[in-house]
């Protein structure tokens, strides 16, 4: 299957190569249109589970947290290659950088976190995890949120929640250093925040143990093939990531549907085989490496996308905008809040998910009837 997938992208990436001008060319016809679409977001689909499966095996090889952060920056590396590409593009997206990173943390901060949680309560009644890790992740989330999202809106150089260029090279000197500080205290002297919980019994310790055991660090010449393997599942996603801004562009804007959608749609494209594999994770009493990965993507996401978009629009002169609207500030600080008060014991139980869910019901509606 592994092997399938691969010849499958790379034969992709080599017609689009060859073929791609002139199968864009004709998105004005509606069936080669829709073929493309089809075509294109499969194959990114099916890459990007390779791209788990791979990051999946590392991190069983290293172990917490190395495993979860190789596979949200893997992710995140996608996502900005896609958001790259729709902005460079003919017609330019100057709120694209800013839904995507907003329905990023809807989707994983209320739609993944809700429904694991829902699913974790029905099976485990309640689970643990590492309070301090959670505490961590919220401590940058919160920042990396406000910073980029909210206060452009109230800043006065620039209208309609945009940056000068001087604010957005302070900006994104200001996010790489945070999430680069987080990231080095995250694999350094603080990695065992990002562990599971220490079991309550003494039976469960010594399982604990044996499995500690057996995800024991592996050497580099175990794990360099499966790294090999992981960029090239990710580097056909980067290249027909091109191709996929385009049809997204242009289905958009043909069926006049509200311009949030595109960076939803870009991030369930990218974000879908992480969600899935977090919620395994809940279902196997792994809530740790859930958070890990929920949390992880959030923080990765506001880390990366931010300072990518605003260096794109600084260097290209597009007007990039990231400030929210005042309906999704007060979505966005309603979930940083429920984030923080449902992860602030030991435990959780089905009625925190409950309520992320209502939440992230709520943004929903609220893309289509704003």
């Amino acid at each position: 299957m592994m092997m399938l997938r691969l010849a499958c992208a790379w034969a992709s990436v080599a017609a689009f190569l060859l073929f791609g001008d002139t199968l864009l060319g004709q998105l004005g016809a509606p069936l080669p249109s829709l073929l493309v679409f089809v075509w294109l977001l499969g194959v990114i689909i099916w890459a990007a589970f390779g791209v788990v499966h791979e990051a999946e095996d590392i991190a069983h090889r290293l172990g917490e947290p190395y495993g979860t952060l190789i596979l949200t920056l893997s992710i995140v590396i996608i996502e900005v290659a896609l958001v790259g590409a729709v902005m460079l593009g003919a017609k330019g997206a100057p709120t694209l950088g800013r839904d995507t990173m907003f329905a990023v943390l809807m989707i994983v901060l209320n739609g993944v976190v809700g429904i694991g949680l829902l699913i974790g309560g029905l099976r485990h009644f309640s689970q643990r995890y590492n309070l301090k890790g959670a505490s961590s992740y919220l401590a940058v989330i919160i920042p990396l949120t406000v910073i980029p999202l909210f206060l452009p809106n109230f800043t006065t150089s620039t209208p309609d929640g945009t940056l000068t260029p001087f604010q957005a090279v302070a900006f994104s000197i200001f996010t790489v250093l945070l999430y680069g500080a987080f990231l080095v205290l995250q694999t350094g002297r603080h990695r065992t925040f990002f562990h599971e919980p220490e079991p309550e019994d003494a039976a469960s310790a010594v399982a604990s143990a044996a499995d500690q055991t057996e995800a024991s660090p592996s050497s580099m010449r175990e794990v360099l093939p499966h790294v090999g393997l992981l960029l090239a599942n990710i580097l056909p996603i980067v290249i027909l990531s091109k191709g996929l801004a385009a049809v997204l562009d242009f289905g958009i804007a043909k069926l006049g549907a509200p311009a949030a959608l595109g960076g939803i749609l870009i991030a369930m494209v990218v974000f879908t085989p992480e969600c899935i594999t977090a919620l395994r994770a809940i279902t196997s009493n792994q809530l740790q490496r859930a958070i890990n990965l929920c949390l992880g993507a959030a923080a990765s996401t506001l880390g990366m996308t931010v300072p990518a978009v605003l260096l794109i629009g600084v260097f290209t002169g597009q007007p990039v905008v990231l400030g929210l609207s005042a309906t999704n500030m007060v979505i966005a600080a309603m979930t940083l809040l429920l984030s923080t008060l449902t992860f602030t014991g030991t435990r959780t139980t089905m009625l925190e998910g409950a309520v992320h869910l209502a939440v992230f019901f709520v943004f929903l509606v609220l893309v289509f009837s704003p």
